[in-house]
């Protein structure tokens, strides 16, 4: 299923790029996002790309953060003078009856990253249109535990930076690179262009991914695409993809959560990778 794509066909998208930029027109980094729960808040911390505005802490949730920040190898001091002590319950009407662990950091959206950005990641995960934040956020966190270096999503039917984004993705969020884009099927391309090989997942016109991922070369660089739990990959994205597999199931129920086939891939991924299955 391997698509050709000609040199000429190569350099028009390339002369079409340099028109229209890759760059994501969403949210702009000047806009703040709530984060709350000790490993979320930590991990914004720690991550020197995320400008912090203000935290709101109970004096417990403040000696539970400074230690998972230097289990992170932050520097707690990026704090000082940022700090509100708060009561459970302040905190409570702050962060509008989540789970909050008795931490609530006021923070800058993240930077945007352009597409080039992450050429040289080796394990890219790609999400068409997946738009429950408790999804993506757990594909964030399966993706950040098994090896990925990067995910895109779609600038429309995506989930915003947000709390509950973050929370879900337990930290996660502040170790990946995230880019949005506003054209998928161009951003296939690029990839492609810079030496991916990419595998779009779904049930039709599709190859087992055990039979895709033995003859793969563990050596060039993948992205793995991914579609919504209802309509799977749009048309053009699966189009772009340089082969389509599928996860078989062998109970009674053949089809899994999307945030659980990203993490059941990237694990077969590694597995392979480290020489346990051939």
């Amino acid at each position: 299923m391997t698509k050709n794509r000609s040199q000429k066909q190569k350099k028009a998208r390339q002369a079409n790029a340099a028109e229209t930029s890759n760059r994501p027109s969403r949210k702009s980094s000047d806009e703040t996002v709530r984060i709350f729960g000790i490993h979320a808040v930590a991990s914004a911390v720690a991550n020197p790309r995320r400008e912090l505005i203000r935290l709101h802490a109970t004096t417990n949730a403040q000696a539970r953060l400074v230690d998972e920040i230097r289990k992170l190898k932050g520097d707690p001091a990026r704090l000082d003078g940022l700090v509100e002590p708060a009561s459970p319950k302040d905190i409570d009407n702050l962060a509008r009856d989540v789970v909050h662990q008795g931490a609530l950091l006021v923070a800058r959206n993240l930077p945007p990253l352009d597409i080039s950005d992450i050429y040289d990641s080796k394990l890219v995960v790609i999400l068409d249109q997946i738009t429950d934040p408790h999804n993506v956020g757990a594909i964030i966190r399966s993706a950040v535990a098994l090896g990925a270096k990067a995910i895109i999503m779609t600038g429309r039917h995506s989930p915003e930076e947000s709390g509950i984004l973050a929370k879900t993705a337990s930290g996660g969020l502040d170790m990946m690179s995230m880019v949005t884009v506003p054209n998928l099927a161009r951003a296939l391309d690029d990839l492609a262009d810079n030496g991916f090989d990419v595998i779009g997942f779904d049930s039709e016109e599709s190859e087992p991914f055990e039979t895709i991922l033995a003859a793969q070369d563990m050596d060039r660089h993948l992205a793995l695409v991914f579609g919504s739990e209802g309509k799977g990959l749009r048309r053009l994205t699966r189009e772009k993809c340089t082969s389509l597999a599928r996860l078989d199931m062998p109970g009674p129920i053949k089809s899994l959560n999307v945030s659980n086939s990203v993490a059941m891939t990237l694990y077969a991924y590694q597995l392979k990778r480290s020489g346990v299955i051939g």
